[in-house]
């Protein structure tokens, strides 16, 4: 499926943040990637996700949530990656952007959090209950999102590598928190970035068909 690509600047909460906007004509629906630890909208595995997701009709949105000067010092001090607070603050304003922005506006959002994105991402959620549809979280701590948990009434898939122990069992508390339907994918065989043949592909497989199905014919109003 033709898609048509724009690299943007996006204000939300008081910086500007840039990102790459990748169209699907008459996309279903459109998915916010927001990354973790040490990561950014160049992350191989988000874009191969990404381009799988825009191959079944949904836009996807890749964006830096830290500004080059925060990525520097975060690079040396992990300053800001487990600022879940700053995170949370910067997607809720990235939602509000994609309700107002043409041709996003009016198209269900999903949010596709990995590693403490994930959590950043939840709360989004549990902020925009009427613009959010559904959250995929790729190897994430969702636990980070602590309390806000039971405010999340989305569907909700979580997917773990079963040979990333310690991160499944945040999962499986972070689950039984969560107030709406959730799932938990266990990829046989994979570590936390799947970087195991055909893990990343079950990733990918299993965020289009959760998005395609809670996405679709999900409208959202203005902001």
């Amino acid at each position: 499926m033709n898609a048509t690509s724009q690299s943007v600047e996006i204000p939300a909460a008081g910086v500007v943040l840039a990102g790459d906007i990748d169209m699907p004509e008459a996309a279903r629906g459109v998915v916010l990637f927001v990354h973790g630890s040490g990561s950014s909208r160049h992350s191989p595995r988000n874009r191969y996700v990404a381009g799988e997701l825009q191959k079944a009709g949904l836009a996807t949105v890749l964006i830096d949530l830290l500004t080059p000067a925060e990525e520097r010092i975060d690079s040396r001090t992990g300053e800001f990656r487990f600022d879940i607070g700053l995170l949370a603050a910067r997607v809720i304003a990235l939602i509000d952007w994609l309700a107002e922005h043409d041709p996003t506006a009016g198209l269900g959002v999903g949010l596709f959090g990995a590693s403490t994105g994930a959590a950043g991402a939840l709360i989004g959620a549990a902020a925009r209950p009427d613009r959010v549809g559904a959250v995929v979280s790729r190897g994430g701590r969702p636990d980070l999102a602590g309390d806000f948990l039971a405010l999340v009434r989305q569907p909700t898939l979580l997917i773990v590598g079963a040979r990333d122990e310690v991160v499944i069992e945040y999962n499986r508390r972070a689950m039984e928190m969560l107030a709406g339907e959730a799932r938990l994918e266990i990829v046989p065989g994979a570590t936390h970035l799947f970087e195991e043949p055909g893990a990343l592909e079950q990733v990918a497989r299993l965020s289009r068909d959760w998005f395609a199905h809670h996405l679709q014919g999900l409208k959202t109003p203005p902001r």
